[in-house]
């Protein structure tokens, strides 16, 4: 709110006419006036006794704030989006920058203005958008110094994308910092600038470390719903997630054993002996092939270090848990009984 607001606002509720106000500060009722018109400023000198007359606060008077609250922040960004679809640009962008000035230390609303002028200047294809560069650039840097972590992503990902709508290949990598290095975002991006450059068995192996780490993500994410499932005993469920998560890792080419693990609880839950025992066989065989993910088609730009001794390892820990008590009405079958013989 302007000053201007704020006199008229706080004068009305103290049922002050502007020539009662002007009469206690000693000015004229038309500079009254030019105040709450936005026509001119008071002088500095009257800040105080204006505030005292209308039983405010200097601050209240200049309407500073630390921070807009979310609901002002959604209610600037939507009266900038009521204005472009009525205004010209450069109507709209000079609004923003008073509303920023306005607000010079709130990075997110500069973030948020700035980013919806700049996808209406592409959209729209503004005539010499250029010349509205130095200032949209200058909003995103500012979101760079933000304390709030997600508002300093925000910012990394327009000036990225800035630059590599410039080819400025180099400059876009330079933002790739203000994400973490496990953030798939990250390295799809850093993929396409290898894409971009010409590298491209290098984009490659980007793009398929992002399909490798995704699958364990979405497979865990399986496993809890397949969990929950069996939790409230639906049954049907189960075996749907159970088949899903199969699908999953025969689709991202995981290996026989990444297909068959995922069903063992839900097979030993319904003391499905055949089921289990089949399971528990493909297991302990798969995990000699877990390495073959080195020559899976999908994953053929990667580099894996499979450690003999961990596979060894890997092994006799699932005898120990196919010995939990989940199995005893195992316990007298031979192939199970089998399974635990000396090689």
């Amino acid at each position: 709110m302007q000053i201007g607001e704020v006199i008229r606002k706080y004068r009305k509720l103290k049922n002050l006419t502007q020539e009662e106000m002007a009469n206690r500060l000693g000015v004229t009722a038309p500079a009254v006036n030019k105040w709450e018109n936005g026509n001119s400023f008071p002088d500095i000198t009257l800040l105080a006794p204006i505030a005292r007359l209308l039983d405010i606060t200097v601050d209240t008077l200049l309407s500073f704030q630390k921070e807009l609250t979310q609901e002002e922040l959604g209610n600037i960004v939507q009266e900038l989006a009521d204005m472009l679809k009525k205004e010209s640009f450069e109507t709209v962008f000079q609004w923003a920058k008073k509303k920023m000035e306005n607000y010079p230390n709130c990075e997110q609303l500069a973030l948020q203005l700035a980013a919806a002028l700049d996808g209406q200047r592409l959209m729209k294809q503004v005539p010499d958008s250029e010349k509205y560069d130095e200032y949209i650039l200058d909003c995103y840097n500012r979101a760079l110094e933000s304390r709030e972590e997600g508002v300093r992503t925000q910012g990394a990902e327009m000036l990225y994308a800035y630059y590599v709508r410039k080819e400025e290949y180099g400059k876009a990598e330079e933002y790739l910092q203000y994400f973490s290095v496990q953030d798939s975002n990250r390295k799809r991006k850093q993929a396409l600038i290898f894409a971009k450059t010409g590298q491209i068995r290098e984009a490659c192996r980007s793009y398929e470390e992002i399909l490798y780490a995704e699958y364990t993500i979405v497979s865990g994410v399986f496993q809890g719903l397949l969990a929950l499932a069996m939790q409230e005993k639906d049954m049907e469920r189960a075996h749907m997630l159970a088949q899903k998560q199969q699908e999953l890792a025969r689709l991202f080419e995981m290996g026989r054993y990444y297909e068959v693990y995922c069903s063992l609880e839900l097979a030993a839950e319904e003391k499905d002996k055949e089921k289990t025992l089949e399971i528990m066989e493909e297991m302990l065989s798969g995990v000699e092939e877990i390495g073959s993910v080195r020559n899976a088609p999908l994953y053929s730009h990667m580099a894996f270090r499979i450690n003999e001794e961990f596979l060894t390892e890997m092994k006799e820990n699932l005898k120990t848990g196919f010995r939990d008590e989940c199995f005893a009405f195992l316990k007298e079958d031979p192939r199970y009984i089998k399974l635990f013989a000396k090689e």
